[in-house]
């Protein structure tokens, strides 16, 4: 009887193992980097929205009427996706005016809104 030589290789086994920890591995690789994309637009958005409401507090502030009211709009041309929300009303404090500021974006579905609140002493 002859015996066969054995050849180097791998078993069906071993490379289903090893197919298996590759794809797992890749898997959370794809899952941080979707989460990464997700992290970087959510930050922009924060830091986009924060500018933007800033600008518009400057502009209540440099305003010589501090009257209640609410207003609306959007910052285009230049940021058309955005949009903004004005609401000043009194406080409990006589010459005190609560100034909210709030800036959305139309195209993020949870979370896109970004709220600015500050005091500032007005004229009635």
């Amino acid at each position: 009887m002859k015996m066969r030589k054995q050849t180097g290789g791998f078993t069906l086994l071993e490379v289903m193992i090893a197919v298996a920890i590759l794809a797992i591995g890749l898997v959370a690789v794809f899952q941080m980097q979707s989460q990464s994309i997700s992290m970087a637009s959510e930050a922009r958005f924060r830091t986009t929205a924060s500018l933007l409401a800033q600008s518009k507090m400057t502009d209540v502030e440099a305003s010589r009427s501090l009257s209640n009211r609410k207003e609306s709009g959007n910052f285009a041309p230049e940021h058309p996706d955005y949009g903004w929300s004005l609401k000043i009303t009194d406080t409990m404090i006589p010459g005190f005016k609560r100034i909210e500021v709030s800036v959305h974006h139309q195209g993020f579905m949870r979370g896109g809104i970004y709220e600015l609140v500050f005091y500032k002493t007005g004229g009635r």
